[in-house]
C-alpha cells in the first residue's frame, strides 16, 4: 500500500529557485507531494524548474520576482494565496554573493548584498507573517550562510548580510514560539552553485551539492528544528570561534577557509 506523500496537502513559496539550493529544494519537495511557487528573477530559468516539479509529482506555480523590491514579494504571496488559497512553507532562500576586501568595498556594494541577502528574506516574512498567524500553523525556513556564523576574509559584504539574517531568525523564532509557526535557521558551508562558481576552496571545507542542503530542509519540515549546519564539519568552525574568536581567526588562516579567485582561462 502506497504511503500519501507527506507534503501532499502543502504549498510551499521558494525564493531564489531558477537554480542551486532553491531549485533542489523545490524538486525534493515536489517529490513528497507538495504544491510550489517558485520565485526568482529569471522567468525561463523558473519555468524549467517548473517543468521539473511538475516532472517529480508536484504542482507549480511561477511568479517571476525581485526580492529586493518589496512590491513584488507582496505579490508572490498574493498569487500564492490567490492560486491555492493557502501557504503552509516559506523557504527564503534568494541570495547573491558579493565578495571584496573590506578596503575596497563601496557602500553601494554592501546595500546590494543587504537588499537581498537580508531585505529579501525580511520582505518576505513581514509579507506571509499575517496570515500563518491567522492560521496559527506554518514554517519560516531562513537559509543563511556559516557566514552568518563566523566572517571570512573579503566576504564583509556577504557576511554583513548574513549575520543580519541570522539574528532576525533568532529573535523571530523566539518570538513566535506557542504560535504554532515553526521557525528554522539553515546555514550552509559551501555549496556547489553557480553563485561560488569562480571561487576555488580548499578540501576541509569542499563545496557540497546543493542536494544535501535539500534534503536537510525537506527532513525539517517534517521534524522541526530551530537550526541546522551543514556539513556537519563546519560545526567545528562555530565551536572553535565561541570558544576563543582568536582560535577560530587562526582555523579561518590555517585552512584558507576563505577561499581563492580561480584562474579565468581566456
Amino acid at each position: 500500500m502506497n504511503k500519501t506523500p507527506f507534503l501532499s496537502d502543502k504549498v510551499a513559496i521558494i525564493t531564489g529557485a531558477s537554480s542551486g539550493i532553491g531549485r533542489a529544494v523545490a524538486l525534493e519537495m515536489a517529490r513528497c507531494g507538495a504544491r510550489i511557487a517558485l520565485a526568482a528573477r529569471r522567468a525561463s530559468a523558473l519555468q524549467e524548474v517548473a517543468d521539473g516539479v511538475q516532472a517529480a509529482g508536484g504542482e507549480a506555480l511561477v511568479v517571476p520576482t525581485d526580492v529586493s523590491r518589496r512590491d513584488q514579494v507582496e505579490r508572490l504571496v498574493r498569487d500564492t494565496l490567490a492560486r491555492w488559497g493557502r501557504v503552509d512553507v516559506l523557504v527564503s532562500n534568494a541570495g547573491l554573493y558579493v565578495r571584496r576586501p573590506i578596503a575596497e568595498l563601496s557602500v553601494e556594494e554592501i546595500e546590494q548584498s543587504l537588499a537581498v541577502n537580508f531585505y529579501g528574506g525580511l520582505y518576505a516574512v513581514l509579507a506571509i507573517l499575517p496570515y500563518l498567524l491567522q492560521r496559527h500553523s506554518g514554517h519560516i525556513i531562513l537559509v543563511t550562510s556559516m557566514d552568518g556564523k563566523k566572517g571570512l576574509p573579503s566576504d564583509a559584504p556577504y557576511v554583513s548580510a548574513k549575520f543580519a539574517l541570522t539574528g532576525f531568525g533568532d529573535v523571530l523564532r523566539q518570538e513566535l514560539r506557542g504560535s504554532g509557526i515553526n521557525v528554522t535557521t539553515v546555514l550552509p558551508g559551501r555549496v556547489d552553485t553557480p553563485m561560488i562558481d569562480d571561487l576555488g576552496v580548499p578540501w576541509i571545507s569542499a563545496k557540497i551539492p546543493p542536494e544535501t542542503v535539500a534534503r536537510a530542509i525537506v527532513s525539517v519540515l517534517h521534524r522541526p528544528r530551530p537550526e541546522i549546519i551543514v556539513p556537519w564539519q563546519t560545526k567545528i568552525l562555530v565551536y572553535l570561534n565561541t570558544l576563543s574568536p582568536r582560535l577560530g581567526d587562526w582555523a579561518v588562516r590555517r585552512f584558507r577557509l576563505s577561499g581563492w579567485e580561480k584562474v579565468k582561462r581566456a
